[in-house]
């Protein structure tokens, strides 16, 4: 088919329903959405508020934990305010650049975290295993560096699925039944094969995290072996302490993805419904739960917290 063609089989906008069979529901589920949403923008606010104005905080863990808050800030405000309008004042309609654009950005952001808690499981490595040379390695630049490649790669992954995206003809077909645009969301509307869109959407992705995974547990065996050394019990029980936050949020942020991706490509058995809330959930609860996690298991930052907090009510 000539490209003018498929040109013209492109629609201008789509049409996003929601969650299907839900829809007298609606301003129901709003309510506690955007309640974690508003908590998810005061608590990360706060906790980039806090970073930033506290010298003693301007170390690699806490520059790692205000890329992810930022992060996380991207990843909710990329789907939220637009599932709101729908669910408030019925703004079905998303225009065909608009929707590729939030599916980037949803994209983008969840492999800009992968790379994020990556880079922080290797702080804690560095930390406790070459306690002597954490300054050395971890140096400012070195920091920066990692978000610019943070950025960079997730970049790289996910611009494709826009060319493979812009590729397809549509035929008409412009509604998606969910709240938001994501890849495979889009591509299944499609009149074409899109067998390059679902091995691309699965495979490299997949590849990615499972890979960051790995390097991730590899970090954490050379610290298990590194505490199980020490001569200690209060120097291992403080150390493993630090790497609690971190766990919780890896745990946060991988189980719900997986369980979103696989069941968006295989899980064809699981209510169009369930699917949807949980993906809703998983741009809301990383976003949530993470400053909370770190505010209440990491003393430093509840401490500086509570200062910044009374300097000003003041």
């Amino acid at each position: 088919m000539p490209p003018s063609n498929l040109s013209s089989l492109t629609p201008d906008t789509f049409i996003l329903t929601g969650i299907p069979g839900m829809e007298q529901l609606h301003v129901w589920i709003s309510i506690p959405f955007c309640s974690m949403y508003l908590a998810a923008l005061l608590g990360n606010g706060i906790l980039l508020f806090t970073i930033g104005t506290e010298r003693s905080l301007h170390q690699p863990m806490f520059l790692f934990l205000s890329m992810l808050a930022l992060a996380d800030l991207a990843l909710s405000t990329t789907a939220v305010p637009r599932m709101l309008a729908l669910f408030w004042f019925h703004a079905r309609e998303i225009s065909f650049g608009a929707c590729l654009t939030q599916m980037f950005f949803l994209h983008f952001t969840c492999m800009t975290e992968s790379v994020i808690l990556l880079a922080m499981a290797f702080d804690r490595f560095v930390a406790i295993c070459f306690p002597l040379r954490y300054g050395a390695v971890l140096t400012p630049s070195a920091v920066a560096k990692t978000g610019l490649a943070a950025l960079l790669r997730s970049f790289c992954i996910i611009l494709p699925c826009i060319f493979l995206l812009r590729r397809l003809p549509f035929c008409g077909h412009n509604v998606i039944p969910h709240t938001y645009c994501e890849h495979m969301g889009i591509a299944r509307l499609a009149c074409a094969d899109i067998s390059a869109n679902v091995w691309y959407g699965l495979v490299v992705p997949f590849t990615v995290g499972v890979l960051d995974l790995i390097l991730i547990a590899v970090s954490y065996g050379f610290i298990l072996l590194a505490l199980s050394r020490l001569p200690s019990r209060a120097a291992r029980h403080k150390a493993l302490h630090t790497c609690g936050s971190h766990l919780c949020v890896l745990l946060l942020f991988y189980v719900p993805a997986a369980f979103a991706a696989l069941t968006q490509r295989f899980g064809h058995s699981v209510p169009p419904q369930l699917h949807i809330l949980l993906a809703n959930l998983y741009v809301l609860f990383p976003p949530l739960l993470n400053p909370i996690v770190y505010g209440v298991r990491t003393q430093q930052i509840r401490d500086k917290v509570v200062k910044v907090l009374r300097t000003t009510e003041k």
